[in-house]
């Protein structure tokens, strides 16, 4: 299974995704665990401790590592440079393990001022490439909160993308937007999952499912407020959202 988790900042897809990732490792499953967001939080979200995630440097930021697999300095003008560079070695040399999950950091590129971007673009989606099309086992990639990625095409060669939202009406509206990018990219197994649903929002998330593939409503829930002051994990201290997120995962199982 190869899973993108997007959405706006602050919708809780970051939760989503560490939570999906513990969950799968819970079953013995192999676990990639990317993390295309330059506000890097997966780590917290998975329980790995930051002094153990500060150590896995994002990809985008190493520039010996880049020039050596390209052919190209990063930030040059590189009218030459290796399209498909190899990056089959980097999963494991570029990653740390815990609780089963192997986590990855891509960093982004700048553009601003940056000079030419393509060797590390190169480099970035011939991983992800790897990554979604090579491994047998699990991809969880949160991506990069807002739309961007979606234009650069990023996410291409996924089984299924999550777009998480909060109830309200820009959700509608965010949500269309990245099924129509989406679709652009060949992404058509979409999905809505709604988070931090309370009782007055049942109406709103029965609205949803009449319009879109909700596949989730997922209840606001004190204990992942608790765990997030305590920094702690959702599927650690939160077992009622966890079993919600259980259930977003064994539809995904289904035929």
């Amino acid at each position: 299974m190869k899973l993108a988790v997007t959405g706006k900042g602050g919708v809780g897809k970051t939760t989503v995704a560490g939570t999906l990732a513990r969950i799968l490792a819970g079953r013995g499953m192999r676990v990639y665990a990317v993390d295309g967001d330059p506000d890097a939080n997966l780590a917290s979200a998975i329980g790995i401790p930051p002094e153990v995630a500060e150590t896995v440097v994002p990809i985008s930021e190493m520039t010996q590592l880049i020039k050596e697999r390209t052919g190209a300095e990063p930030g040059a003008m590189a009218p030459v440079y290796k399209m498909n560079p190899t990056v089959d070695d980097l999963p494991e040399s570029l990653s740390v393990e815990a609780h089963g999950v192997r986590l990855l950091r891509l960093g982004t590129v700048v553009t601003g001022g940056a000079g030419c971007i393509c060797p590390e673009s190169a480099l970035l989606k011939s991983l992800l490439s790897h990554l979604l099309l090579g491994e047998k086992d699990v991809v969880i990639v949160d991506m990069e909160a807002g739309l961007e990625h979606l234009g650069r095409a990023t996410a291409r060669g996924v089984d299924a993308m999550l777009v998480v939202v909060e109830p309200g009406r820009r959700s509608l509206q965010t949500a269309e937007k990245i099924r129509k990018l989406a679709a652009d990219i060949g992404i058509t197994n979409i999905h809505i999952v709604v988070n931090k649903v309370t009782e007055a929002d049942e109406d709103f998330c029965r609205e949803m499912k009449s319009e879109y593939d909700v596949i989730g409503c997922l209840p606001f829930d004190e204990d992942v407020r608790r765990a997030d002051l305590a920094a702690a994990t959702p599927y650690d201290t939160a077992p009622g959202y966890s079993a919600e997120v259980e259930k977003i995962l064994e539809k995904l199982e289904s035929p």
